[in-house]
């Protein structure tokens, strides 16, 4: 049947009406997502306004290109990811500081409008339970999967360490990705990690256990990983032994007798801390340490992020990198530099560039 021409522009103005309502509904509509503790949590379907309470989430939003719906974050931001940062996304540097890892003021808070906050799985219950008495949702992360009763702990006894941390960092990188609805780019992040993990593995499959080399992490005032973090997993992917596994229980003060009865072959340190390297390098006591006679004794580079916590990039290419350091001749064709060109470019939009340091922090 034909419609009558003055019928038209009325069929079209309610055909316009329900468009537009139906525009609306999808803006506002509810969806209900599990963090990292195992609660519920319901969100507008629409994210672009979240304050963010927990350094690894920032640097995941981040490289999944949503720093543009980043409207505050922690005030520990840059000792926590290093004043180099703020060079993937300059505006982090104007943003409100409306509260920390383990505390918020809820009033500089609130003026930012947030539809939602991302916190630690460690965040105080009394912290979560503020911002969410303020009608705010809140999202726990910890880029760990937990059995119940562990899953809001900073050091949580673990079954399987590397189900916790493989199986937790997917999860994590996907629950942020899907609260800012980025799961296209979460997903490349998770395949590019996993897959470069894959190529370390089939280089080092026949290293025995009685040969593989012995590591030390050193941080400021004598404390290291040990059990329970994903740094010691990340050693251990890139052949190392992780000479405090056995004795440590995750980050924790040791003794310079306990180190010096390691007798560690290599020492690594984070980049965020250059002035452990020339300390060690400078202090009489640790001389006599196999790895220091050798001199080698190396300061990470940025991207090798050797956290508690496990990052996409120190699984694509800071165990790549750890791994070359230990068995170079295994390695002697990845070009490090070009490697990490090519995640700086894909996942945080720029050209990498080693940062210089002076001969001492080598």
């Amino acid at each position: 049947m034909n419609t009558p021409r003055f019928a038209r522009p009325f069929c079209l103005h309610i055909l316009l009406c329900f468009s537009f309502l139906a525009a609306s509904f999808s803006a506002v509509a509810d969806r209900v997502l599990t963090d990292q503790l195992g609660r519920q949590v319901t969100l507008p379907d629409r994210v672009t306004r979240v304050v963010v309470l927990q350094h690894q989430t920032l640097n995941l939003l981040v490289q999944l290109h949503a720093a543009d719906d980043v409207v505050g974050i922690l005030s520990s931001w840059k000792k926590q990811l290093g004043p180099d940062f703020v060079r993937f996304a300059p505006r982090l540097a104007s943003l409100p500081m409306p509260g920390d890892l383990t505390q918020v003021n809820i009033e500089s808070l609130l003026a930012e409008h947030p539809q939602v906050v991302f916190v630690a799985n460690y965040a105080p219950p009394e912290m979560i339970k503020q911002i969410e008495s303020a009608g705010i949702p809140v999202v726990a992360v910890s880029l760990r999967k937990d059995r119940p009763g562990e899953q809001d702990k900073l050091n949580p006894a673990m079954a399987d360490e590397e189900q916790a941390y493989n199986e937790g960092l997917k999860e994590g990188i996907r629950l942020v990705a899907a609260v800012v609805n980025r799961q296209p780019q979460g997903e490349e992040m998770i395949d590019y990690a996993f897959r470069a993990r894959e190529e370390v593995a089939g280089r080092l499959k026949d290293v025995p256990a009685d040969k593989r080399v012995r590591v030390y992490m050193a941080n400021p005032d004598l404390t290291t990983y040990g059990s329970g973090k994903y740094t010691g997993l990340m050693m251990q992917h890139a052949g190392a032994l992780n000479v405090a596994a056995a004795t440590v229980k995750g980050f924790k003060q040791v003794s310079m007798e306990q180190v010096l009865a390691w007798n560690p072959q290599v020492i690594f340190v984070q980049d965020r801390y250059p002035e452990v390297v020339r300390q060690i390098n400078g202090d009489p006591a640790w001389q006599s340490v196999d790895a220091v006679k050798q001199h080698r004794v190396f300061l990470m580079p940025e991207y090798a992020k050797a956290w508690g916590y496990p990052m996409p990039e120190a699984l694509a290419i800071g165990e790549l990198w750890m791994a070359k350091q230990l068995y170079p001749q295994r390695f002697a064709d990845v070009d490090m530099n070009r490697r990490a060109d090519d995640y700086y470019q894909r996942f945080y939009r720029i050209r990498w560039s080693p940062r210089q340091v002076d001969d001492a922090a080598r």
